[in-house]
């Protein structure tokens, strides 16, 4: 498992979830800036597109919803 520290505490990071989002996003700093991105939107009320477990943090969701496909970035 992955641990960060941040202002608020300790936020715990699943790595299942990391990895298969770093297989759809090849580039970690994409996923990083798109897990952050819609990490924040859930944090503000937007309903998650995955089935969300009970007490997991908005950033896994957001990498989960990478990970399924939910969240595509398109080349500009």
């Amino acid at each position: 498992m992955i641990k960060a520290v941040l202002n608020t505490g300790e936020l715990t990071l699943n790595d299942e979830y990391l990895v298969h989002a770093l297989e759809k996003l090849v580039d970690p700093l994409i996923v990083v800036n798109v897990a952050s991105k819609r990490a924040r939107e859930l944090a503000r009320g937007s309903a998650s597109m995955v089935p969300v477990k009970s007490g997991q943090s908005y950033l896994d969701t957001a990498l989960l919803e990478i990970a399924e496909g939910k969240i595509v970035v398109e080349d500009s």
